[in-house]
């Protein structure tokens, strides 16, 4: 549904799109003659001060135009009675909807439709279930279905969610949907009804489906082998059934009372993905040829819809399990805690350039690394990968060097054989001395500072050894950095997805993170570790977030020799 755009000219009635300050950006023809104005006197146009009067002509304010309302808060409204200038100077009485929507480059807008009604005519209803809904009604249906199941990226399960709210009590009393999975097995996912405007799902009705018989003239088998949508009753149902499936549909009708119902096929681009089922049992009017057509075509922006958000889900597990296995598994680093986490973007879809790395060295140092290739795609995920197994080599084979000697190799080599084009990077080294101190150096290349968290709950930025991005000057020489790490005491490297989001600055983030840091100075490792990425990171973040922490016991004993083996996280 992304780069939907919207044909205003076929819609059977005035229609405007407007911006979110209320600014029109078309009309349709229909729009034009009813208010006597061309385009080019509307479009760009503030359609409030332009159009909206009272009922004598003279200016409404802004406080009571319902429509400015409508527009800022986002959500689909309908009135009655109110009046609108045409170009003539006359005033005509409107019924007006308007609903949220998306044009083609993302942009958020709203689209009023509205028609002409005489002075003597009664107001018409505002959304509701019972009387035949009007043709700006249905019109209005339809592109809030096309703006509701398009927003954004979604779970199947969120889709399906949406549509049953998006039809009831709109339509029916009753919806239901039955989805058929990748295996090609039938599921209830949903029968819902509304209980004091609330929906309400009936769940033992719900759940695994007999398969869809080939030949089966009942109206579920026909919908979800793809055929014309069809309208059934209890009757229906009745007599010698020749599937599963048509029993449970009868027994769908007795559980839930329905006397009429229509089912649509949710049909996508290249397959039939379920089933649309609505029911009345408490409207007494049976479905029109009207309804059915209604529903077809909200069950064909349904089934695009339930085809995307299953394309979604499947780029979902591919990226999440090319970038775990691009990870390390962590070593043994005897004496020490060593735990690490990866919470992939909120659009998973996108693999992350984020990555943490620990490995012993053969002089029995222990090599930490945390680190961001700038970019969100696999090419982001590729220059990852390239660096930390370039690292490693340079690390191994230039014992005891400075950890700033290594990255400098590092980035002078990278500029020439890594596909990247920045990134940051801090790089350790972790000794245990012969006196069972536990000593760091480090160099940053542009990364945000690991935090040093006492068992006391004190917590320090480690500042130092701080020079530019990988990528950026390669022939810039880069400094050290070396403290001691106290006894009971908890070092975590992090990358900025943890403390940076579109909702607070990075500063806001790092003051939570160091708060709640601090809180859980006493925790187990894993638990802090857990805790600190649920609490401290943004809400709706979308970037990816890789974590790497440490943790120095009490009593440190002096260096023994490095094996390997897998750790937690």
């Amino acid at each position: 549904m992304e780069g939907f755009a919207l044909d205003l000219d076929a819609l059977g009635t005035g229609a405007e799109l407007l911006d979110g300050r209320g600014i029109i950006l078309g009309v349709n023809a229909w729009a034009q003659r009813l208010l006597a104005r061309p385009a080019a006197e509307l479009v760009g146009q503030d359609e409030h001060d332009l159009l909206h009067r009272d009922r004598q002509g003279g200016t409404l304010p802004r406080a009571q135009c319902r429509l400015r309302k409508a527009i800022l808060a986002g959500e689909t409204a309908q009135t009655t009675g109110e009046w609108a200038e045409r170009g003539d100077g006359s005033l005509l009485r409107v019924s007006w909807l308007a609903t949220p929507c998306e044009l083609g480059d993302g942009r958020r807008a709203t689209l009023v439709l509205f028609h002409p009604e005489s002075a003597g005519q009664p107001a018409s209803r505002l959304w509701g279930a019972g009387a035949p809904i009007t043709e700006l009604e249905r019109l209005a249906l339809l592109a809030e279905a096309t703006t509701v199941l398009a927003a954004g990226r979604l779970e199947v399960d969120e889709t399906l969610e949406r549509l049953v709210d998006l039809v009831l009590p709109r339509l029916a009393d009753w919806a239901v949907v039955d989805l058929i999975t990748e295996r090609d097995e039938v599921w209830r996912f949903a029968v819902a009804h509304t209980e004091n405007d609330e929906v309400v799902r009936r769940e033992d009705l719900e759940g695994a489906l007999p398969p869809v018989p080939r030949e089966s003239p009942m109206p579920l088998a026909r919908a979800l082998r793809g055929a014309a949508s069809t309208a059934a009753e209890p009757e229906t149902y009745q007599g010698p059934l020749d599937s599963g499936i048509a029993l449970e549909q009868r027994r769908l009708f007795a559980e839930t009372g329905m006397h009429s119902a229509i089912t649509a096929p949710i049909r996508g681009p290249r397959e039939v993905m379920g089933a649309l089922t609505l029911g009345r049992s408490e409207q007494p009017a049976r479905f029109t040829a009207a309804d059915i057509a209604l529903l077809e075509d909200i069950s064909r922006r349904a089934g695009i819809a339930v085809e995307n958000a299953r394309l979604y889900q499947g780029q979902r597990r591919v990226a999440e399990t090319m970038q775990r296995h691009l990870l390390p598994q962590m070593p043994y680093v005897p004496s020490l805690e060593l735990t690490v986490r990866y919470a992939p973007a909120s659009d998973a879809s996108q693999v992350g350039g984020d990555w943490y790395d620990a490995f012993a060295l053969a002089d029995g140092a222990t090599a930490l690394v945390i680190g961001d290739v700038v970019g969100h795609d696999l090419d982001a995920a590729a220059g990852m990968a390239q660096l930390r197994n370039m690292l490693r080599a340079y690390a191994w084979t230039r014992q005891r060097r400075r950890p700033s000697k290594i990255v400098e190799r590092l980035d002078e080599a990278a500029s020439h054989i890594a596909e990247i084009s920045m990134a940051t990077m801090i790089f350790a080294r972790l000794e245990v001395t012969g006196e069972g101190r536990c000593e760091l150096s480090w160099t940053n290349a542009g990364h945000p500072s690991p935090l040093l968290i006492t068992h006391d709950g004190l917590v320090h930025d480690l500042t130092g050894g701080h020079g530019v991005l990988l990528g950026v000057a390669p022939d810039r020489a880069r400094t050290d950095a070396k403290t001691t790490l106290p006894p009971g005491s908890t070092l975590l490297f992090f990358t900025d997805g943890l403390v940076e989001s579109p909702s607070r600055s990075i500063d806001e983030g790092l003051y939570r993170l160091r708060r709640e840091a601090a809180a859980l100075a006493h925790r187990p490792l894993e638990s802090f570790t857990d805790r600190l990425l649920s609490r401290a990171r943004a809400p709706g973040s979308d970037d990816d977030v890789a974590l790497l922490a440490l943790r120095v016991p009490h009593r440190l004993g002096p260096p023994e020799d490095v094996s390997r083996r897998p750790a937690g996280g």
